[in-house]
């Protein structure tokens, strides 16, 4: 098992709190996810992204999104259904799944859609107008000392 040591980034970083739990989470995870069902992430544009996953098979109800603590979790059950004896090959993976995805800060899910059995769930980052940058004044103080040179008189 390799070991980082991330003490360097904390001397010099202030409230990454979360980064470091988020780093002990995923690594006390399973080390092998599961690779169902498939899926893509996209940046569709700045600050807008996208998760597709390959759902064939599942209808709208059968799949449930939440988000938790910065996690969105897509999980899929499928209803329970008679098998005729005519089936001679099931190639769909009809198996209940659940994918779990890390969620930086201020990443919001915009809207979901499922169409020909592809799931996409679109997301943006909206960044509260306290976060974002802004420039800083430096203030003077009222009376200001200033040095002024002696003038010669003429007498």
């Amino acid at each position: 098992m390799i070991t980082i040591d991330l003490s360097p980034l904390y001397r010099s970083s202030i409230g990454f709190d979360r980064l470091a739990s988020m780093l002990d989470s995923t690594r006390s995870t399973d080390p092998a996810p599961a690779a169902y069902p498939p899926y893509n992430i996209e940046m569709t544009e700045e600050n807008r992204y996208s998760i597709s996953l390959a759902v064939a098979g599942f209808s709208q109800q059968e799949i449930d999104i939440q988000i938790e603590k910065g996690v969105l979790t897509i999980s899929g059950k499928k209803a329970a259904t008679q098998h005729s004896d005519k089936l001679l090959h099931q190639g769909f993976a009809l198996r209940p799944f659940e994918r779990k995805f890390n969620l930086a800060e201020h990443i919001e899910v915009s809207g979901a859609e499922l169409r020909n059995g592809l799931l996409t769930i679109r997301l943006q980052r909206e960044i509260p107008p306290e976060m974002q940058p802004r420039k800083i004044e430096i203030e003077t103080p009222d009376k200001v000392l200033e040095h002024q040179p002696e003038t010669e008189q003429t007498a």
